[in-house]
């Protein structure tokens, strides 16, 4: 599975956004599909999971009520609705990509997934 990250930006705060990431491949309707971010200095983190049937959802506790992920198994493509954003979002995001069994799994860790997309910058000025 390749995947492609896009619909990062500079916005101000409390402005929306939402991240594409377009998949290759005929596994990815059966993966596991995750966002994180990285901010400078700081390690990657997990922010969102949704399962292969998209019955189930995990966020991070910082952007839970805020954030909003989806997929259309029809075209390939995960979404990350970001809203109300604030400066402490700012980050590269990264899409990533896990084939599994279980049609409601979700995965937090990022050393669970197999595939990952070149990332895309999301910076959110006061």
């Amino acid at each position: 599975v390749q995947l492609q990250a896009s619909g990062g930006g500079l916005v101000q705060a409390g402005d929306s956004l939402r991240l594409s990431c377009a998949a290759s491949g005929r596994t990815f309707s059966k993966c596991v599909m995750g966002w994180f971010r990285q901010a400078p200095g700081k390690e990657r983190e997990f922010v969102a999971s949704i399962s292969w049937n998209a019955d189930n959802t995990d966020y991070a506790s910082s952007v839970k009520g805020r954030f909003i992920i989806a997929r259309d198994n029809a075209k390939n493509t995960a979404y990350l609705q970001m809203n109300s954003l604030k400066p402490e979002d700012t980050a590269v995001y990264y899409c990533a990509a896990k084939p599994v069994d279980g049609p409601y799994t979700v995965l937090e860790l990022a050393n669970d997934y197999d595939y990952w997309g070149q990332g895309t910058q999301v910076t959110v000025s006061s």
